[in-house]
């Protein structure tokens, strides 16, 4: 699938590029990161101009990003219950409820690059959940413009070397978010044990 997209770009340009982060938001399994890397060595080499690479990558999260609150606005049982079914899936979107019940509004900000496979799960959790729309969109406006803004200038800065620099940036990703999850937990056991500490106390 990977090389598919990649040999889109070429041919389509910037539609290929906002196709990709819009399909990504919605949990779509595409190679989002590495289209907006080829899209800025793209830039590096005069085939695509800088405004329309990252117009389209912007363009094309935001709109995924709406659409997957909306979705979530909609039919949020449906989607959780479809999603939780498998392990993976499941698992994400614990990080994500976790993120968005400790976050709020810096959820939706932060799950657009510095933890972003919780990006797509955290929309669908915002629109379940009611989540202000302009503190949703607010968030996403600006977290995927940090997104687009960083994997562009990758791409254009290390245009010889994608496919490596796609690697270290998914495996960082990744384990942000691992972090994430066992921060938030820590956080949870150390608030319980402290209101079990206080019970136990009033009882005394």
């Amino acid at each position: 699938m990977t090389d598919t997209f990649l040999e889109l770009v070429p041919v389509y340009g910037v539609w290929a590029i906002a196709l990709t982060t819009f399909l990504s938001c919605l949990a779509v399994p595409v190679p989002s990161s590495l289209i907006m890397l080829a899209g800025g060595a793209f830039v590096a080499s005069n085939d695509l101009t800088l405004w329309s690479v990252v117009a389209g990558a912007w363009g094309g999260a935001v709109l995924g990003d709406q659409t997957g609150y909306r979705f979530g606005a909609w039919g949020g049982g449906l989607l959780r219950r479809g999603l939780g079914h498998r392990s993976t899936t499941a698992k994400l979107l614990t990080q994500a409820q976790n993120l968005l019940d400790q976050r709020g509004f810096m959820a939706v900000f932060l799950s657009r690059w510095l933890f972003s496979p919780l990006g797509p799960y955290v929309n669908f959790l915002g629109g379940a959940g009611r989540m202000a729309w302009p503190h949703f969109t607010v968030g996403s406006f600006s977290g995927e413009a940090v997104w687009v803004a960083v994997y562009v200038s990758l791409g254009f800065a290390f245009s010889g070397q994608i496919t490596a620099v796609a690697d270290i940036a998914a495996n960082f990703a990744g384990l942000l978010a691992g972090l994430a999850l066992t921060a938030f937990l820590g956080r949870a056991m150390l608030r319980s044990r402290k209101k079990r500490k206080l019970h136990q106390s009033a009882k005394q």
